[in-house]
């Protein structure tokens, strides 16, 4: 039996040691939340199975502790022998372009099919594994003005809605099995040259930065370092189950989170976007960008879940 292997086998339910890591299968390592992760999980010890359409490609640190492995359903179905927890975060980008139906599409199957090939794998191993976290998106609550939106908030009727809806029943199928589901419902995402942070600092720099979009609508935060411990929560807080929003408890409307921007980056915030302007140049790609959703963390707090950053100007300090 070879290293890997092994390594593949002793976590399995902590079989040899109380102390063991567990194996942890994950999908989207390559975006931006799941490079964070996948860096975060080889230094705490996990044995990593990364799944890619192309693995020859995947670029990751070099570790004994990591393996990567295709789509095809058979060698998937053969990881999923050897792993205690699956966390799935493979999508198409949302933003960036117009949506076209190819486009909707894409969007749609990368996250819905490969959620189903996930449970299907999972049913036919026969020793499963033991809990799924199958990312979706506050987007399921569509634009809801000044709301506060906790898990239990109604869900939206937009594209990215339903497809949030149809993304999590797929995931919440591997219950039926005995698999336990928890579904984090994640924010905008900060991270250093990523993200919303990637299209919004620029402008700034160059004094030409200000509100996108609508500057009342609420945008639901998250510094990237607290997505990645809350995606890992689940696994050691076992109430945390079902939806839960990964966003910071103090969300802030468009206008706020310009000016903080500003405040950081010491340049004014006075060249706002138009919401038409938006429209124009994306179309129906345009909605998240407009969508006010006031989410927050409920689910995270009940379960103890203590955010690194909660303050909007202490995240991007950080970051910038």
């Amino acid at each position: 039996m070879s290293l890997q292997d092994k390594s593949l086998t002793h976590s399995k339910k902590h079989q040899e040691s109380p102390l063991a890591k567990e194996t942890i299968l994950i999908t989207g390592a390559s975006g931006f939340i799941g490079s964070h992760l996948v860096k975060t999980c080889l230094q705490a010890g996990y044995y990593v199975i990364l799944v890619s359409r192309t693995p020859e490609k995947l670029s990751i640190p070099t570790a004994r502790n990591c393996k990567k492995i295709s789509w095809d359903p058979k060698e998937l179905a053969r990881a999923m022998e050897s792993v205690d927890v699956v966390i799935h975060l493979a999508g198409e980008s949302v933003a960036g372009r117009r949506w076209s139906p190819e486009v909707k599409k894409a969007i749609r199957s990368s996250r819905v099919e490969t959620t189903r090939a996930l449970v299907e794998a999972m049913r036919q191993a026969e020793s499963k594994p033991r809990l799924m976290i199958s990312a979706s998106a506050v987007g399921i609550y569509g634009n809801q003005g000044a709301d506060l939106l906790t898990e239990k908030a109604p869900h939206g009727d937009d594209f990215l809605a339903e497809v949030c809806k149809a993304w999590e029943d797929e995931a919440l199928k591997a219950e039926d099995f005995g698999v336990e589901v928890a579904i984090p419902r994640i924010g905008i995402v900060l991270g250093k040259g990523q993200g919303v942070l990637q299209k919004m600092v620029p402008p700034f720099q160059w004094f030409l930065g200000g509100p996108v979009g609508d500057a009342s609508i609420y945008l639901p935060w998250i510094h990237v370092e607290d997505v990645v411990r809350a995606l890992l929560h689940p696994l050691d807080h076992l109430t945390l189950r079902g939806p839960y929003n990964v966003c910071a408890p103090e969300p802030v409307t468009m206008q706020d989170f310009a000016s903080a921007l500003g405040w950081v980056l010491r340049r004014p915030s006075w060249f706002p976007v138009p919401p038409t302007l938006l429209k124009l140049l994306f179309g129906e790609a345009a909605q998240p960008i407009l969508s006010s959703m006031r989410a927050v963390p409920n689910a995270l707090h009940s379960s103890s879940f203590e955010f690194a950053y909660s303050d909007v100007h202490t995240a991007l300090a950080d970051l910038l």
